[in-house]
């Protein structure tokens, strides 16, 4: 159940290990999280330990994937995350000089290296955090293209919009009463905390996560890396180091909306920006005009130029956890299993994430 990126990678991964796949989702067609981000696989900023050997797994799984379905769009073209102050350069040289540098695929270019290795940089900088291991998939050719290719035999079935209605010990019944009988029952069901979800995850350590994000008309440049600001070493865990201290408080309009940037080219040429981050409900239906000034302005210090006009705007939510572990994996005993909580990794980390259920041999 959930045809998000986390519930695909898990009927990617059953099929995998030979195992039947009857896939059903709400929607007709995945509408949440998993089409409404950068495609990002960020391997740069996950926390070291176990997080971190999660997502190295999870980009190793992504390349299979890709090898057997080229139309995901994998580009593994690595990641910038971008300096423009002395106390930004401080606290990526410490991770690159840490003991997992070379593992994370992490190192340290001066101002001409980071131009070299990304000409469309024509603003001010002063070097950057270049990672080998991040790449960029397209979110939104991802999950019917991994679906087209397991729909190839007759071990998977993709039924939508079905909305369980009931789910318990080898079946669930959906809205249409139609039952689905099988040995497990996995449920992903994203930021949706209602319905069967709400009973399956009553106290689990969750909270949702609202951000707004934006979409340009094709820029005519080719950006060959994704790129990150400095802001973006506030939020990621790898970043937890004694100089981020040095960084000083944010912006107003940064602590505000929780702001980072990103940019992810798109194939086509548009680029995606972001992002911002709102954890108290309820939210609102609108998105605010403020973090997209902010977040355009700081693509065009970083590129040096106008950009493209907005093409389309939006909002997502995404579940994550509030513990340390990567997400929140339910077993209910019956053989019931409920994954939910990844947050902003879900793309990174779902593939590993899947496998991570079955070796773990959840029932």
């Amino acid at each position: 159940m959930g045809a998000g990126v986390l519930g695909t990678m898990h009927a990617w991964m059953a099929r995998r290990l030979g195992h039947s796949v009857v896939h059903l989702d709400g929607d007709t067609e995945p509408r949440g999280a998993s089409v409404r981000n950068f495609g990002l696989l960020w391997v740069s900023g996950r926390a070291p330990g176990a997080e971190l050997a999660l997502a190295l797994r999870a980009r190793e799984l992504w390349g299979e994937l890709s090898r057997a379905i080229p139309s995901v769009g994998l580009r593994p073209d690595g990641s910038l995350t971008v300096a423009q102050r002395p106390a930004e350069l401080a606290v990526m040289a410490e991770l690159a000089d840490g003991p997992d540098a070379t593992e994370r695929g992490v190192e340290m270019l001066d101002a001409s290296e980071t131009r070299a290795k990304n000409p469309a940089l024509g603003g001010e900088l002063l070097g950057s955090l270049f990672c080998a291991h991040d790449a960029i998939v397209e979110p939104r050719a991802v999950l019917p293209n991994v679906r087209a290719h397991l729909a190839r035999d007759d071990g998977y079935s993709y039924l939508a919009p079905r909305v369980a209605r009931v789910v318990e010990e080898g079946r669930v019944e959906d809205h249409t009463g139609a039952v689905h009988r099988g040995e497990l029952v996995i449920v992903c069901p994203g930021a949706d905390h209602r319905g069967i979800a709400a009973e399956l995850l009553d106290g689990a350590p969750l909270r949702r996560c609202r951000l707004q994000m934006l979409q340009t008309e094709p820029y005519p440049h080719r950006l060959t890396t994704a790129l990150a600001d400095g802001d973006s070493l506030r939020y990621y865990p790898a970043f937890d180091l004694p100089s981020r201290a040095g960084l000083g408080p944010p912006s107003p309009v940064v602590e505000q909306y929780r702001i980072q940037l990103l940019v992810a080219q798109r194939a086509s040429g548009e680029l995606t920006i972001g992002d911002t981050h709102h954890y108290d409900e309820p939210y609102d239906f609108a998105v605010d005009e403020t973090p997209y000034r902010h977040l355009l302005e700081r693509a065009e210090s970083l590129l040096g130029t106008r950009l493209p006009p907005v093409a389309r705007r939006w909002a997502g939510v995404y579940s994550e956890t509030t513990t340390a572990d990567a997400c929140v994996r339910v077993g209910t005993g019956s053989g019931v299993v409920v994954i939910t909580g990844l947050g902003g990794r879900g793309m990174t980390l779902s593939p590993a994430v899947a496998e991570q259920t079955f070796n773990e041999g959840v029932s």
